[in-house]
C-alpha cells in the first residue's frame, strides 16, 4: 500500500475485500497468496509479482486557478466527534504541491481527470480562451482526462485546439513570441463522434506504460451533454450511451492484451453527505451514493477496475458492484481543485490485470495550510498581467456576500439579482420589450463577494469577479411564449428530465408562485399560484420573456422555453449584469442582498 502520509486524511481508505466465497479479512487473504506475491518488491530476491500503481485523479476544474472565492472554495469535513467543519481548499498552487507530495515514494503513479478542465472559467482563465488552465494541468503533470460537457462550450474546433495547440484563429497569439502548444496529454472522447465520419471527435482511449505495467484508460462524457451545452458548441456532433461505449473499448483493450481498465466518466451521483470524508459505504456497500453513475457503474463491464466520475461537483469514494457482482471503485473529487482522490490500483505482472481485493482510496483536501508550488504562482502572475487592465475595473458595489452558487436554497439571491438585471435591460421595447426574465440556476457559476479578492477594496464588484459570475456570455434572447407555455416551463423544472433533480429557475421581481415539493411532478408547481405583477397568468396571451440562449434553445430540459418566437437577438448576459451594477450601486450606497421571497416552498 501507498506509505505517502497524509495528514488531511480523516479516516482509513476504503479497501475492497471480497472474493468467490464472500467477504474475508486482509489476514486470511495474505496468509492465503502464495510466497513471495504479497511482496509488491520490499525485499530482496524474486522480483515481486504484483506492483501497486497509485491513480491520482480529480474532476471540474473549470479553469480555476486561483482559490475560489466564497463559500465555493471550501470544503466540507466532518470531524470524529461528529461536527462538520468548513475548510478553504482549492487554487492549482496548492493542487500541484498536493499531488507532487502525494507522489513522493510511487513510483508507479499515473494523474487522471474526469472532465470539465475548462468551461465556466474565471476571467484569469476564460479571458484567453482556458489556454492558462491547460499551461497549468501540463505543469501538473496530468497523464490523461475525458472531456466533459464544458469542453465543448466552444465546439469542437476550439476543443481540438486545445488539444493539439496553435494560437485563437481569432484573437492570435496573447503573448509576444509565444504560440499555444496544447495539452501534453491526451483529451479521451470515445462516445463523441462526428455526425459525417461516425469516428470519435478525439482519441477513444490511451493506455498508460511504466516498466512493463500497462494501464488503459477509457474516456467519455454523459449522453446528455447536447441538453445541458448550447447548440452551437455541439453543432455536427453525436453523444452515445456511456455503458455501450464503455463496454465497446474495454473489450477492444481486452483483446489488445490490456487487462487493467480505468473509465473516466464525466457523469456522477449525489452523496448522503456534503462533507469530502464521509463513509459512502455505510451501512452497506454503496449506500450513499444515488443518481446517474450508480446504474452506469452497474452496468459497466468487469473488465473495467476502477471509475472516476464527475459532472455533479460532489466527494466521493464508493464501492458499487459491478455485473458480476464484485466490488468496484467508484469516485468523484468534488470540484474547482479542492479535493484529489488517491487510489492504489495492485496491478499483478502475470494475469496483467488489477487485484480488485487489494484496491484502496480515499479522497484527500487540497488545503491552503501547504507550500504554494512556484511554478504555478509565476504561471497566475503572468497571466494576471496581461488581464488586470480589464479583471480589476469595478463595476458597481455590495453591502454584504450575494450568494448564487454557494447558496443551498432553489431561489437564490444572486439568481434573483441576475434575473432582475436580464429583465430591466431588455424591457425598454426597442430592446426586446420583455415582462419577466428566467435565469438558469446552473449559469451562475459562483457568488458576489464582500471580502476584497485584490487591491480594490472590500464590497467593490470588479470585471473579473463579475465575469466569474457569468462567464458563458451568453447572448440574451427575448421571445414571445404563451401563458400556457410559460407554466408548461415552470412545471419542466420538476418534471420530465428534471424529475429527479429539479432544476429551479431564478426569475425577475414580479413574478411569484408556491412550489410544493411534498407533491410529485409537474404538480409541484402549483398552477393557480402563479402570479405575474399580482395577476393571474393568462394561458391564451403572450407575453414577452427574456433568457439567455442556452434556455431559448430549450436546454436544461425546458423545451416549453425552446418554442418561443418572434426572437429578438440583445445584449450578453454580462453587460446586462455590470450595467445593473453600475447603474443601481455606488460606493457611499451599495447594494444589498435581494430578498428570496418570490418563490414560496413547501417541503
Amino acid at each position: 500500500m501507498s506509505a505517502t502520509p497524509h495528514p488531511q486524511k480523516n479516516r482509513a481508505p476504503r479497501r475492497v475485500l471480497a472474493t468467490a466465497a464472500g467477504l474475508v479479512t486482509v489476514g486470511a487473504l495474505v496468509a492465503a497468496m502464495p510466497a513471495g506475491a504479497h511482496d509488491r518488491g520490499h525485499g530482496h530476491g524474486h522480483p515481486s509479482r504484483t506492483v501497486d500503481v497509485q491513480l491520482l485523479s480529480f474532476n471540474d476544474l473549470h479553469g480555476n486557478l486561483e482559490p475560489p472565492a466564497g463559500s465555493a472554495g471550501a470544503v466540507s469535513e466532518t470531524q470524529a466527534d461528529g461536527t462538520v467543519k468548513s475548510v478553504p481548499a482549492g487554487g492549482v498552487e496548492y493542487l500541484a504541491t498536493s499531488l507532487r507530495t502525494a507522489r513522493k515514494g510511487n513510483p508507479y503513479s499515473v494523474t487522471a481527470a474526469g472532465g470539465d478542465m475548462v468551461g465556466a472559467s474565471p476571467l484569469l482563465s476564460g479571458l484567453f480562451h482556458d489556454e492558462p488552465t491547460i499551461e497549468a494541468l501540463n505543469g501538473l503533470d496530468l497523464d490523461v482526462t475525458a472531456v466533459g460537457n464544458h469542453e465543448f462550450d466552444e465546439g469542437a474546433t476550439e476543443l481540438a485546439r486545445l488539444q493539439n495547440g496553435g494560437c485563437h484563429p481569432v484573437e492570435g497569439c496573447y503573448e509576444k513570441g509565444k504560440k499555444f502548444e496544447g495539452a501534453d496529454f491526451p483529451y479521451l472522447a470515445a462516445n463523441v463522434t462526428d455526425e459525417k465520419t461516425g469516428k470519435p471527435v478525439l482519441k477513444p482511449y490511451t493506455v498508460w506504460k511504466k516498466n512493463g505495467v500497462k494501464i488503459g484508460f477509457i474516456g467519455v462524457t454523459l449522453e446528455g451533454t447536447p441538453n445541458i451545452v448550447t447548440a452551437n458548441g455541439v453543432k455536427g456532433l453525436k453523444f452515445h450511451d456511456e455503458i455501450e461505449t464503455v463496454n465497446k473499448y474495454a473489450k477492444e483493450l481486452d483483446r489488445q492484451g490490456v487487462k487493467s481498465i480505468v473509465a473516466l466518466i464525466h457523469e456522477g451521483g449525489a452523496a448522503a453527505s456534503s462533507s469530502y470524508n464521509y463513509d459512502c459505504d455505510s451501512p452497506g456497500a454503496g449506500d450513499g451514493i444515488s443518481g446517474p453513475i450508480v446504474d452506469i457503474a452497474k452496468g459497466i463491464t468487469p473488465k473495467v477496475d476502477a471509475l472516476v466520475t464527475g459532472h455533479t461537483h460532489q466527494a466521493y469514494v464508493c464501492t458499487v458492484p459491478d455485473p458480476a457482482g464484485k466490488p468496484r471503485m467508484v469516485t468523484s473529487a468534488s470540484s474547482f481543485g479542492k479535493v484529489y482522490t488517491d487510489t492504489t490500483l495492485t496491478y499483478d505482472r502475470r494475469t496483467k490485470d488489477i487485484v480488485r481485493t487489494s484496491v484502496e482510496s480515499a479522497n484527500h483536501v487540497v488545503s491552503r495550510d501547504q507550500a504554494k508550488a512556484a511554478d504555478m504562482t509565476a504561471l497566475i502572475t503572468r497571466w494576471n498581467t496581461l488581464a488586470a487592465p480589464i479583471a480589476g475595473r469595478p463595476q458597481g458595489f455590495i453591502s454584504a456576500d450575494i450568494n448564487g452558487r454557494g447558496s443551498t436554497s432553489p431561489e437564490k439571491p444572486l439568481g434573483n439579482l441576475i434575473a432582475d438585471a436580464q429583465l430591466e435591460g431588455l424591457a425598454p421595447a426597442d430592446k426586446g420589450g420583455a415582462v419577466v426574465a428566467f435565469m438558469n440556476p446552473g449559469g451562475i457559476r459562483s457568488d458576489l463577494v464582500y471580502a476584497a479578492s485584490g487591491s480594490e477594496g472590500d464590497g467593490v464588484v470588479t470585471y473579473g469577479e463579475a465575469f466569474t459570475v457569468q462567464p458563458f456570455t451568453n447572448m440574451m434572447n427575448v421571445v414571445d411564449l404563451t401563458g400556457a407555455q410559460l407554466v408548461a416551463a415552470l412545471q419542466q423544472q420538476v418534471s420530465g428530465s428534471n424529475a429527479a433533480s429539479p432544476k429551479i429557475l431564478q426569475v425577475s421581481k414580479g413574478l411569484t408562485y408556491t412550489l410544493d415539493m411534498t407533491k410529485a411532478g409537474a404538480d409541484r408547481v402549483v398552477a393557480d399560484t402563479i402570479r405575474l405583477n399580482g395577476e393571474a397568468i393568462d394561458p391564451a396571451k403572450t407575453y414577452r420573456v427574456a433568457m439567455n440562449e442556452f434556455l431559448a434553445g430549450g436546454g436544461d430540459g425546458f423545451a416549453a422555453l425552446g418554442q418561443g418566437t418572434n426572437k429578438l437577438v440583445g445584449a450578453s448576459d454580462l453587460d446586462l449584469f455590470n450595467a445593473y451594477l453600475a447603474a443601481h450601486s455606488t460606493a457611499s450606497a451599495p447594494l444589498a442582498p435581494p430578498a428570496t421571497d418570490r418563490i414560496t416552498i413547501v417541503q
